[in-house]
């Protein structure tokens, strides 16, 4: 069930212009799915940005969050967010937590989310944003992304914030048969792609997408 959570108190307290012209941007760049436009249209992403960047947190682009690091911009988080939602998920995997800003995102549509992050100062960042913004549906854990989260596995869906020259396969025996894996992948410093793989009985199907320009997805953690 896709729902949106509402009780936002002084954490949206935004112009509400400011996040409609947001929304109309996404409209023009071809988002369409109502209810991920409501939720980029509710979701305070100001208090995912560092301090001193709050006014440009409703640009459509990408602003550093520390640890050479970034949030990605709202088309590609929305973008993303869609060719999730063609699954029909209802437990995600999220490598690379970041700000918390997908993860909170994927939430507010009412799904169970994994969040895998390598960094440890992001992390608790980002659970602390969790809290804030009570979404208790989110679990998370300080790991090398690569690796998935096994135990819980298998997931509808997996999201990779970060761009490798391939999925690794530990991911991909970790999505269900039917389920959707949406990542960058390509080298850096050279035109990545956004995939989906639609993993089937017999192996998977892929699709590509636009090209992209995502953070390395690297091992290991700190």
């Amino acid at each position: 069930m896709i729902g949106l959570r509402r009780d936002r108190g002084g954490l949206g307290m935004t112009s509400q212009r400011v996040r409609d012209k947001l929304v109309e941007r996404l409209k023009g760049e071809g988002i369409t799915h109502p209810r991920v436009l409501e939720v980029m249209r509710a979701l305070p992403r100001h208090v995912f940005v560092d301090e001193g960047l709050e006014s440009r947190a409703y640009e459509d682009s990408a602003l550093p969050i520390g640890s050479g690091q970034t949030i990605s911009q709202p088309y590609i988080v929305a973008r993303m967010t869609e060719l999730v939602l063609d699954a029909k998920p209802e437990r995600v995997l999220e490598i690379g937590t970041g700000s918390g800003y997908q993860a909170s995102v994927l939430a507010e549509l009412g799904l169970k989310v994994f969040t895998v992050e390598r960094i440890e100062a992001l992390l608790r960042h980002a659970r602390r944003r969790f809290r804030a913004l009570k979404l208790e549906q989110i679990r998370s854990r300080h790991d090398d992304g690569r690796l998935g989260w096994p135990d819980e596995a298998p997931f509808d869906a997996i999201l990779l914030t970060a761009a490798g020259e391939y999925v690794p396969e530990d991911l991909k025996q970790q999505l269900r048969v039917g389920g959707v894996l949406v990542a960058p992948v390509g080298p850096q410093n050279a035109p990545q792609t956004l995939v989906r793989l639609q993993r089937t009985e017999d192996g998977f199907d892929e699709q590509k997408f636009e090209s992209v320009s995502f953070v390395p997805l690297l091992g290991g953690i700190s």
